[in-house]
């Protein structure tokens, strides 16, 4: 076995290290069920920024926020590196799907990274306006023909990843990765799982549909990440209760995500 491998199934078979990206999905449902409150809080006309950023300025002004914030970096990380430790020991014999499949898992730790680069900006007493960041990346990639064709490239990626969230969810096809228990309390996880993973498939889509708005009529303010694709969905013909929804779907996907730190196969 490569070294890569073997470091691989070393973090697999360690128990500690399980036990840690388990806690990972916990964190991770607490960072979504933050958000769609805040969402919800917007659709009564509330204020505050529905996204990564916002969650994290919530959470860090908390009575234990310093605390949690450190424990999704440290949950986060490990969840990123259980996913590309399957990533390297991807084993489908169809050459096409496994590749598929560690792409899928690279993007997945990228995202947990992103999101566990941000805890640790709070944790240390930072801030970090991902809206902002957003818009003065699109603002820099307008500047030239290639960049507005980037721009558009990225719109479309993060709109497709949307969308394959939709799809996960509908087709229910993140059962296979759960080892459920039997009755009611399967239904009711499996029931979260759709909810969540529709809700949060709308959000992100969005966001990538924003993206590509953004380059087409050369508006950087558009392109402001989750939390301007949630925004976006309140001035909708029944936007106010769409966001209500979309907002309450990933309180749902963070319930979600605690009952599956308990049975993810890992």
């Amino acid at each position: 076995m490569s070294e890569p491998k073997a470091a691989a199934r070393a973090a697999q078979d360690s128990t500690a290290f399980r036990v840690v990206a388990r806690i990972g999905y916990v964190v991770l449902g607490i960072l979504h069920i933050v958000i769609g409150v805040i969402a919800i809080s917007v659709a009564t006309g509330g204020g505050g920024e529905a996204d990564q950023g916002g969650a994290m300025e919530q959470i860090q002004r908390s009575p234990a926020g310093v605390f949690l914030l450190w424990a999704i970096v440290v949950g986060l990380a490990a969840l990123a590196i259980w996913q590309i430790a399957e990533a390297v020991l991807e084993r489908d014999p169809d050459t096409k799907k496994k590749w598929g499949y560690r792409l899928k898992y690279l993007g997945t730790a990228a995202a947990y990274v992103a999101i566990a680069i941000t805890a640790l900006v709070y944790a240390l007493g930072g801030q970090s306006d991902s809206s902002q960041s957003s818009t003065s990346m699109s603002a820099q990639l307008m500047a030239t023909t290639a960049g507005v064709i980037l721009l558009v490239f990225i719109g479309l990626v993060i709109a497709a990843v949307g969308i394959a969230f939709i799809v996960r969810g509908l087709t229910r096809a993140f059962e296979k990765h759960l080892a459920l228990p039997a009755g009611g309390a399967r239904r009711g996880i499996v029931a979260f799982g759709v909810v969540g993973y529709v809700a949060k498939g709308v959000a992100i889509a969005v966001t990538g549909v924003l993206f590509v708005v953004a380059a087409i009529t050369r508006a950087p303010e558009t392109a402001g990440g989750l939390d301007a694709a949630l925004h976006a969905l309140a001035v909708l013909p029944f936007g106010v209760f769409i966001l209500w929804i979309v907002g309450a779907g990933l309180v749902v996907y963070g319930l979600f995500c605690f009952a599956r730190a308990r049975y993810a196969r890992m």
